[in-house]
């Protein structure tokens, strides 16, 4: 079971100042014989919380470049999504929060998104 759209967060309010830690690990994809490709599917990351008091992970696609921030770098997630895997177990369900972003910035650098891209002039001057 999971959440249609997953669970859009208050950045400050539920992480408040983020530092970066490490990369935790990359997940890779399957190829057709279920055996595991050489290609990056997303990178996990781990980040210090000082809101929920404990160290974070958060899941980056790999279309974004690896990131290799200073230790306690502080930096900001882009976008980021809650949501949930729960599995049916004899006893009920055991579920998996995690969290999954657009992006991994430094704190205060501009991002280079779609939205954030100016539009170009079409109008013909006379």
């Amino acid at each position: 079971m999971r959440l249609a759209q997953g669970i859009v967060i208050d950045k400050e309010k539920t992480f408040g100042l983020l530092k970066f830690s490490a990369l935790r690990r990359e997940v890779f994809l399957q190829n057709e014989d279920g055996t595991v490709s050489t290609e990056v599917k997303e990178r996990t990351y781990d980040l210090k919380s000082r809101e929920q008091g404990r160290m974070i992970q958060v899941s980056i696609p790999a279309s974004v470049p690896l990131k290799e921030f200073d230790y306690n770098a502080e930096v900001e997630i882009i976008n980021p999504v809650a949501d949930t895997v729960a599995n049916a177990t004899f006893r009920g369900a055991d579920v998996d929060w995690y969290i999954k972003a657009e992006d991994l910035v430094l704190k205060g650098k501009a991002t280079t998104s779609a939205s954030n891209v100016p539009k170009s002039n079409s109008s013909k001057e006379k």
